[in-house]
């Protein structure tokens, strides 16, 4: 397994829409960064956010999961309570081939105000926009910026394309477009 590169990175996103939008280099400025880089690809989250709230105190159950655990916001800025869990989704969408795999990893610049970003990988042959996961480990409120970069995507090229792909067994998360909840 191979880590891929720019080249490919950018070859894929222009020819096959594996990423879209897709943004050629880094972007900086006065953002977090997000763009392609030189073994990744750094996405953005759009302005949809899921906050967990505990004012219902309810159970969080993933084979019984309730809307009333949240509270849906579309803001710029999301402030995550403390020791708390928000939801979100890319604003790009994936289009992941079938013999690659894709590891998410959190930008340093939130991993060092203590919010953990969590994502599942990227099976080959799934496709849509991902959710995003983030952690509030801190006793204090901690903000997500909307547009801006929150994570990393590795690209991983398997030796050989797999039996069944995500989506050959149809699974369950295939297409998402907006922020989805847990399924069984």
């Amino acid at each position: 397994m191979s880590v891929l590169s720019d080249k490919w990175i950018r070859k894929m996103s222009n020819e096959q829409d594996m990423i879209s939008p897709f943004e050629e280099k880094q972007i900086r400025g006065n953002s977090i960064s997000y763009g392609l880089s030189s073994f990744g690809y750094d996405a953005r989250v759009s302005d949809e956010f899921k906050i967990f709230t505990n004012v219902n105190s309810e159970i969080v159950d993933p084979k019984n999961f309730k809307s009333s655990n949240f509270v849906t916001k579309n803001t710029l800025e999301c402030i995550i309570p403390p020791n708390s869990f928000v939801l979100a989704r890319t604003i790009e969408k994936f289009k992941i081939p079938n013999d690659v795999l894709v590891v998410c990893l959190g930008k340093s610049t939130y991993a060092r105000c203590g919010i953990i970003v969590n994502v599942t990988p990227l099976e080959p042959g799934w496709e849509g926009y991902v959710t995003l996961e983030f952690s509030n480990t801190t006793p204090l409120p901690a903000k997500i910026y909307a547009n801006e970069g929150v994570a990393q995507f590795i690209f991983l090229k398997g030796n050989e394309k797999p039996e069944v792909t995500y989506a050959d067994r149809n699974g369950k998360y295939m297409g998402q477009t907006g922020v989805t909840l847990p399924k069984v």
